[in-house]
């Protein structure tokens, strides 16, 4: 069967982005914006947005820092803590100030130090989630000390995820950047209540990228990338079809200097090349009839959202992926750095 030289889709989302602030932030979001109509905006910045009028200033950041022209909405999102309001999460979700929640796990990841120390503290508030119909957002690791960091998606599943979701069956989640072949059979089995995220790095990449031949500072993010065969259930689950895995990218910049370090941050900047990356593994796969559904559609659905009417064209031609990319003067290193990609956005 030939391949198509061009695929038009109807303009995707972004389910998951860390655009930061300030500099970086203006160096980012056109990369985002570019692509995407709309992004689900990571909450975690120094400090978190944990309230309505933190999440609303931030968003006036983000539009004041593209083009006037552009065409970009940024879905503004919660950062929960122990001591969350559940009538404040309800008034910025009327107001539409924002259309989700974040629940971090303290010191999962970047920027969480003020997440959630423990689900039972903040129960009345995912109960008022439920009641509403916001949506939660989970980056589902556990943090004890003693756990293995490639066994912390599945025991969490085990020990907060299943229990969370029995108790509230009404409670719309989205299990963000998963990682494991356990995430992708709960998901599967959870229910059209529970969906999914997945990063086109944990489509491409498992944890020798990270590993051999020397430590890969740029193929290190959190969660951690896995053995091969949670790449192939990643693959298997985001090209099937399915209406509970959808685009989103968690694409995360870092400066080079502070990836190279002793301890180097943890985070992939993929956006200036997201969809020619996914579309790369939807064709590995055989499965190009499906990226609209994945990329454009299936989120939407999810968010109760409707689809964007524009579309987007990518080309069969070869793209040079930058070895670095300076971003109002900071400088990063991109996922797939040095390395050609067969498809190209087309301007």
């Amino acid at each position: 069967m030939t391949s198509p030289e061009t695929i038009t889709i109807r303009r995707p989302d972004d389910w998951h982005v860390h655009l930061r602030d300030g500099a970086l932030l203006a160096g980012v979001a056109p990369h985002t914006a570019r692509q995407f109509a709309r992004a689900i905006v990571m909450p975690n910045l120094s400090p978190p947005m944990m309230d309505s009028a933190g999440v609303a200033a931030y968003r006036a950041r983000i539009m004041a820092a593209l083009p006037d022209d552009t065409s970009f909405t940024p879905l503004m999102t919660l950062y929960l803590t122990d001591h969350t309001d559940p009538d404040e999460v309800a008034r910025g979700h009327a107001d539409a100030v924002f259309v989700a929640a974040k629940l971090y796990p303290a010191h999962a990841t970047t920027g969480s130090a003020h997440g959630v120390t423990d689900i039972a503290r903040i129960m009345p508030v995912l109960a008022r989630m439920e009641a509403i119909g916001m949506p939660l957002l989970i980056h589902g690791e556990v943090t004890d000390a003693h756990v293995d960091i490639f066994d912390r998606e599945a025991v969490f599943i085990a020990r907060t995820l299943e229990p969370l979701v029995k108790a509230l069956p009404g409670l719309r989640v989205v299990f963000e950047h998963v990682t494991t072949a356990e995430a992708v059979q709960f998901v599967e089995s959870a229910g059209p209540n529970v969906a999914a995220t997945i990063t086109p790095q944990h489509l491409h990449i498992n944890r020798n990228a990270m590993l051999v031949g020397g430590i890969r500072p740029h193929a290190y993010c959190l969660p951690v990338a896995k053995r091969e065969h949670h790449r192939l259930a990643l693959r298997k689950a985001a090209t099937s079809g399915s209406a509970q895995f959808f685009l989103g990218t968690d694409s995360a910049p870092h400066a080079r200097h502070l990836k190279e370090a002793a301890c180097g941050c943890a985070g992939i900047f993929n956006a200036p090349y997201a969809l020619e990356s996914y579309l790369a593994v939807f064709e590995e796969e055989g499965a190009l009839d499906r990226f609209e559904g994945f990329a454009s559609e299936h989120g939407p659905r999810f968010y109760r959202l409707p689809l964007n009417e524009g579309t987007v064209t990518l080309e069969r031609a070869p793209v040079t992926v930058p070895e670095e990319i300076d971003v109002g003067g900071t400088v990063i290193v991109p996922f797939h750095a040095g390395e050609t990609l067969g498809w190209r956005l087309r301007s």
